[in-house]
């Protein structure tokens, strides 16, 4: 079996840019509680609690982007990679849980709005904007899946005091308290759709999905180009965490090779696949009499 390996060795500051948004977004998140309660505004508290989601998510993201730096042990033999998974995991499952939380109080809301402050909200949404926008520029060219998850929370969040700077306008000069809880909703609906999406692309990679960057077919008809191959089978791809690639394939040769015209063949392997989005690729070369009990995967 002959190991290739194609590692990206692109440098990023994830971490330090991680480590500043967190600092950042749990610092305004306290300011938020308190200005939700002081206002009295849904909108600004369901806001609250999506920030608290994203602090506790920035924080694991710090934490797991960290050891996931590991090298390889004797119970994680491609090391800590996927563990950067596990932020973005939890962060979805506190959303998803503080938005239905809030649903249940902004729903009912809408039939009855209480008072808020108008002005206090203004300040706050202002304020929202400037903070929240802050962190998505230091995570802006985040690479890993932790970071681009984190980075499109932060920019949800950008929008959602948007979305309360406008209502708190329209408020200021119309008598249409339902807009706070209206807002709450809409927001939290907001939130909920894109935890969806998100989830689904963190499991996708838990449960080793084939990368959305990677087509097998294709992979398949490049690798038929090589005139020594004749026949492409029990191939694989998945991804440790959203960002480092794998693939293991068989390869049927025409006839018997020595070791050095295999390792020829490797590099042609390599050199077809380039652009291919893997990182790391796991070959078998087989003769044409060998039987596989994999040929037909």
């Amino acid at each position: 079996m002959i190991m290739g390996h194609n590692h990206n060795h692109s440098h990023n500051h994830s971490e330090g840019n991680v480590k500043v948004a967190f600092f950042l977004n749990l610092a305004f998140t306290i300011i938020e509680i308190i200005g939700g309660l002081y206002t009295n505004s849904l909108a600004i508290l369901s806001d609250a609690l999506h920030d608290l989601g994203d602090s506790l998510s920035l924080g694991l993201s710090w934490y797991f982007q960290k050891l996931s730096k590991k090298g390889r042990t004797k119970t994680f033999s491609y090391g800590y990679k996927r563990f950067s998974l596990l932020g973005a995991i939890i962060n979805s499952i506190v959303l998803v849980a503080g938005s239905i939380f809030i649903l249940t109080k902004a729903i009912p809301e809408l039939f009855n709005p209480g008072e808020t402050n108008v002005e206090g909200m203004l300040y706050l949404s202002i304020l929202g904007i400037v903070v929240n926008g802050a962190a998505v520029f230091k995570l802006r060219k985040g690479e890993s899946l932790n970071e681009k998850v984190v980075s499109l929370h932060l920019l949800e969040d950008v929008l959602g005091w948007v979305a309360v700077l406008i209502g708190s306008v329209i408020m200021m000069y119309t008598d249409a308290p339902f807009i706070d809880p209206l807002l709450s909703v809409l927001i939290s609906l907001f939130v909920l759709y894109n935890v969806y999406k998100n989830l689904k692309k963190s499991l996708l990679v838990i449960l080793q999905g084939i990368p959305e960057e990677i087509s097998i077919d294709d992979i398949r008809q490049k690798l038929k180009n090589i005139s020594k191959v004749t026949d492409i089978h029990d191939c694989h791809a998945w991804s440790m965490d959203g960002q480092y690639n794998i693939l293991t394939l068989h390869l049927r040769l025409d006839k018997d090779y020595k070791l050095s015209e295999q390792a020829k063949l490797k590099e042609q392997v390599r050199t077809q696949l380039k652009d291919e989005s893997i990182n790391h690729i796991t070959i078998e070369f087989e003769a044409q009499g060998e039987n596989c009990e994999l040929e037909d995967c």
